[in-house]
């Protein structure tokens, strides 16, 4: 099992109210699945991508990545394991404004050591030729489309040849054409890379184009 949740819970507390955003979620990820998690605003799919993603922790239960149990390792240790083999695709891109396509899709290899200039380089040629932008590496985002700012972001997020990629809401942002095309890019990145995908995602047409879907309401797993 390469993503194991176990017995997750997620409280947040503040002076006045406790909410409870995941109860007791219990989840297995087989290595190369393509995995949609859906349900209403608020049910804790984002939650859930961020305990997976090591950008938050639970207030109890257990994450194992690849049989590394995540509670264990250091605050350093986290950061590495996510920079090395996590990927992360955001609805809204997070793309850097003041910097080309070529150098926002290069950030997570400078944070990387033992990765030479010319390797990254020679990195982000190869991702950008993969979504079909190696036309627009000077470009900024401000010149892109949403389908081709969402293309760059998936480009940072694979450049790292991370196995896990994370991608909340991927298209919530787009029209149904340029939607299509960043599905048909994540499928290909699963069917022929192996890359184990999970998707949040309010879209059911896509998510049943995915292996399996996990269905979340009020905090807790449905089905």
């Amino acid at each position: 099992m390469l993503i194991q949740l176990k017995e997750i819970t997620k409280v947040y507390r503040t002076r006045e109210i406790e909410t409870t955003a995941l109860d007791n979620v219990n989840i297995g990820i087989e290595k190369g699945e393509f995995v949609s998690v859906m349900g209403p605003s608020g049910c804790g799919k984002s939650t859930l991508l961020n305990i997976v993603g090591l950008l938050d922790k639970p207030t109890s239960g257990s994450v194992t990545i690849d049989g590394e149990l995540t509670s264990e390792l250091s605050d350093r240790a986290l950061a590495a394991l996510r920079n090395r083999r996590l990927g992360f695709v955001f609805q809204s891109f997070h793309l850097i404004p003041t910097l080309n396509v070529a150098d926002n899709v290069e950030l997570p290899l400078i944070y990387r050591k033992g990765v030479s200039a010319s390797e990254r380089r020679r990195l982000v040629e190869e991702v950008l030729e993969k979504v079909g932008l190696s036309h627009r590496t000077r470009h900024m985002p401000a010149q892109l489309s949403g389908g081709q700012s969402q293309r760059v972001a998936i480009a940072r997020a694979i450049v790292g040849s991370p196995e896990i990629i994370l991608a909340d809401e991927p298209t919530g942002n787009l029209d149904s054409r340029m939607g299509a095309e960043v599905m048909d890019i994540l499928h290909r990145l699963n069917r022929e890379d192996g890359k184990t995908i999970v998707m949040v995602t309010h879209n059911e047409e896509q998510a049943r184009q995915t292996d399996r879907i996990i269905r979340f309401f009020d905090g807790r797993q449905v089905q």
